[in-house]
């Protein structure tokens, strides 16, 4: 049995055309979920949080997708045992006490150093997110007054 060359064409293109088609559906969507809708006082703003993994009895490191809305930031704090930020959508800001506020854009890493007072959070017209890696090997995170807006803001 031959096949008809253009109908061998006409097929390919299709299949070709279709698959296309379903990356351009998928090629926005998020590799984690949001997760959970923080809703402590640690947080001005909307924010949520999906912890990828939690401390246990053989390895203390945890690791959190914290996504924040436009504006939304945490307040000041600082990690015993230091946090490392990969920043995963968006553009937003990480500050450290004494220090000129910064921009932090997707494809990006910050390393905080153990006990320094910082905090981070979305720039005012962008959704940003985050994975936060660090450990409680040394203690739980320390918290502390929230971001003015003037500190924001500057």
């Amino acid at each position: 049995m031959k096949i008809n060359p253009i109908y061998s064409t006409f097929l390919i293109l299709t299949l070709l055309i279709g698959c296309n088609e379903a990356t351009e559906i998928h090629k926005d969507a998020a590799l984690f979920s949001k997760g959970e809708r923080i809703t402590n006082e640690n947080f001005k703003g909307t924010a949520w949080l999906n912890m990828l993994a939690t401390p246990d009895s053989l390895n203390t490191m945890y690791a959190g997708l914290v996504t924040f809305e436009p504006g939304a930031r945490t307040n000041w704090h600082s990690h015993p045992a230091g946090q490392i930020l990969i920043v995963t959508k968006g553009e937003g800001y990480y500050q450290e006490e004494g220090k000129d506020k910064r921009t932090m854009l997707q494809g990006e890493t910050i390393k905080c150093l153990p006990n320094i007072k910082h905090w981070h959070g979305a720039s005012q017209n962008s959704e940003f997110a985050h994975i936060a890696i660090s450990s409680r090997d040394k203690g739980p995170a320390q918290w502390f007054k929230p971001v003015t807006d003037d500190e924001y803001l500057k």
